[in-house]
């Protein structure tokens, strides 16, 4: 994804003209009486962080390699294990850079048949290049994708065995987006991020599709990780932010999920809410590093090392927490 800089106190004035824009989820009117406590499963961090080891084990998911390849069957493979319900999309797009590919988009249905539904997604590829690695001899080497690619897959994946174990009223959709990580970061394209949610916006895997939200996981693994509000998120969809980051006190993970202004990134959320689709995006903005990222962003050292199964955890269960009080 490409980041976007934005002075703070242009930030700080459109937040605070912006505060009323996105919808909760309506709560039901006409009874004194507490909801009855719902029952949420617990989301097991352990099992998520072996979902980022299995991805790594294939390599660099760089599309057009049979790396990604092998991984990309693997995740179709689990999301048939779990979910009602796969579809895979493939679809030709054409990078920045002229290579053409075929990105292969995967979405597991849960619920098929409920109105209500609930989009979550994550990128599954992985950077061909680690541009930002200090190393300047590396910087033409893939990048692993532990944090940038593989966390996301890893929570929704078990996110999905959650659901096909304990079973939420609310249908769920979990895409699995190719082609994101191809794009120019030496140049203002932002257009040329986000090509596999580009394709799947044009060509939606169910025709007339309209989730009352979506939540996008991006580097949402990495040891010292904090998610405060992105400003994006707040732009298009400032109400469902609030209802996820309150959702994530209820299940004790306040401590992960902080008040605040997060920055600003262009990234699949954007494309989505602009297709009419309110997204938010759980996603580590750093402001203390250079390029205001976790450290090991673009670089060869986006390993499984620099992943701590309690900030997975945390991301999974403010998930659950928000489908079973959906």
């Amino acid at each position: 994804m490409m980041r976007m800089t934005l002075n703070i106190s242009v930030i700080v004035c459109a937040l605070a003209m912006l505060c009323g824009c996105g919808v909760k989820p309506a709560a039901t009117s006409g009874s004194s009486q507490p909801a009855p406590a719902v029952r949420v499963p617990r989301f097991e961090a352990d099992s998520a962080m072996a979902h980022v080891l299995a991805q790594c084990a294939f390599g660099p998911r760089v599309p057009g390699t049979p790396a990604h390849e092998q991984c990309g069957r693997w995740i179709r493979q689990q999301l048939e294990r779990w979910a009602d319900t796969v579809v895979v999309q493939q679809g030709q797009v054409s990078t920045f850079d002229g290579v053409p590919l075929t990105a292969t988009n995967m979405v597991g249905v849960v619920n098929p048949g409920a109105k209500q539904r609930l989009l979550l997604l994550a990128h599954w590829d992985c950077r061909p290049w680690a541009d930002a690695d200090p190393d300047v001899s590396k910087r033409r080497q893939p990048v692993m994708g532990a944090n940038d690619a593989a966390s996301g897959v890893a929570v929704l994946l078990e996110v999905a065995k959650c659901l096909h174990e304990s079973r939420p009223e609310v249908g769920v959709d979990l895409l699995m987006v190719d082609v994101e990580d191809w794009g120019d970061s030496g140049a203002d394209n932002e257009e040329s991020w986000a090509l596999g949610t580009q394709y799947w916006l044009a060509h939606p895997h169910e025709p007339g599709y309209k989730p009352v939200f979506g939540i996008l996981l991006d580097m949402v693994g990495a040891r010292g990780a904090q998610f405060a509000p992105e400003f994006f998120s707040q732009q298009y969809a400032g109400g469902f932010v609030e209802h996820v980051w309150d959702a994530a006190g209820a299940a004790g993970c306040a401590s992960w999920f902080v008040t605040g202004q997060g920055g600003a990134v262009t990234d699949d959320h954007v494309f989505v809410n602009r297709a009419g689709i309110p997204c938010i995006d759980i996603i580590d903005l750093r402001a203390g590093t250079e390029h205001g990222f976790f450290e090991g962003w673009h670089t060869t050292h986006d390993t499984p090392d620099v992943i701590d199964p309690a900030v997975l955890g945390a991301v999974g269960q403010t998930l659950l927490q928000v489908i079973y009080n959906f």
